[in-house]
């Protein structure tokens, strides 16, 4: 046993002695073994010009895929005035499957399945007015995003991309407005239509037309009509902070988002929607939690 002791230092102190010696050569490798070899970057960053706005943008994406289900109690953002930009509270992102043979993204799931929220290439972007020298504002969203976003809002700052049917078959653009009916993007209330051709908004408690609280749509589905009934992913979704107004360009620069001060929400969906529906009954919250609360959870 001493023998193999000492056999075991001998090693140990030769290889010691011989690591600060120790030399390797790189050589370059040939193109043909380079093409063997694959890798994506794990940042990507843009400079975009802002054309007439005069600011410049910085855009900073993630190259990752992400797939959740998470929730959140409470949610409250551009606290300041004596009011709030966004206020909501059970916040949830994918949902849980009900009933066996739901369709969700173009899957069928079964009762119990998890349905996550997809969100692929995350990133964040700067807006700077190199005049000034000052951030105008930033905003954190996703190249790609489809999947349910369940809340129950009592303030809003934003847009809604919600579809509403008047009962006649006419579809509108859902229109954010304040308890009053006035329309507003910012710290809005309710939802409803607001049209020269559709009868008068009225947010009356009891007696609403074409009026309804933000806390009926307690879920809707984030993406973009496609085929077949099938939701397509996004590239409009994100949470923006605004110093001053800022026009945001889609990731494809297919679009151009107008945000104001404060903070805004821009939340695309495919949907749908009954006036009459959001009125009386609401859009039901989907399962958001393993032990199924019910369909009006809070």
């Amino acid at each position: 046993m001493r023998q193999q002791a000492y056999g075991y230092a001998a090693v140990t102190l030769f290889c010691l002695g011989i690591a600060p010696v120790a030399q390797a050569e790189l050589k370059p490798i040939s193109e043909e073994t380079m093409g063997e070899v694959t890798g994506q970057a794990f940042m990507q960053i843009e400079n975009i010009d802002g054309g007439v706005d005069g600011l410049q943008f910085t855009r900073m994406t993630l190259g990752m895929d992400v797939e959740t289900r998470v929730n959140i109690d409470d949610v409250t953002a551009g606290e300041i005035d004596g009011g709030v930009d966004f206020a909501a509270q059970h916040v949830a992102l994918g949902h849980i499957a009900r009933n066996d043979g739901k369709q969700f993204n173009g899957r069928t799931y079964s009762a119990g399945d998890t349905v996550h929220f997809e969100a692929f290439k995350p990133y964040i972007e700067l807006a700077e007015d190199p005049a000034e020298g000052k951030l105008s504002g930033f905003r954190m969203g996703f190249g790609q995003a489809r999947g349910s976003v369940s809340s129950l809002t009592s303030s809003f700052s934003g847009d809604i991309g919600l579809k509403l049917d008047d009962g006649s078959g006419t579809i509108y653009d859902a229109t954010l407005m304040d308890q009053n009916a006035q329309p507003t993007r910012r710290r809005a209330s309710h939802i409803g239509i607001v049209d020269p051709a559709a009868a008068p908004a009225d947010c009356t408690s009891g007696a609403a037309t074409n009026c309804a609280p933000l806390t009926r749509l307690q879920s809707l589905i984030v993406g973009q009509e496609g085929t077949d009934g099938v939701t397509d992913f996004t590239n409009d979704f994100f949470i923006g902070f605004q110093r001053e107004d800022v026009n945001w360009q889609s990731p494809d620069g297919a679009n151009v988002i107008s945000a104001e001060q404060g903070v805004f929400i821009n939340l695309p969906t495919s949907m749908t929607v009954g006036m009459n529906q959001l009125i009386t009954q609401g859009v039901q919250r989907l399962q958001t939690h393993r032990n199924d609360m019910g369909k009006q959870l809070f």
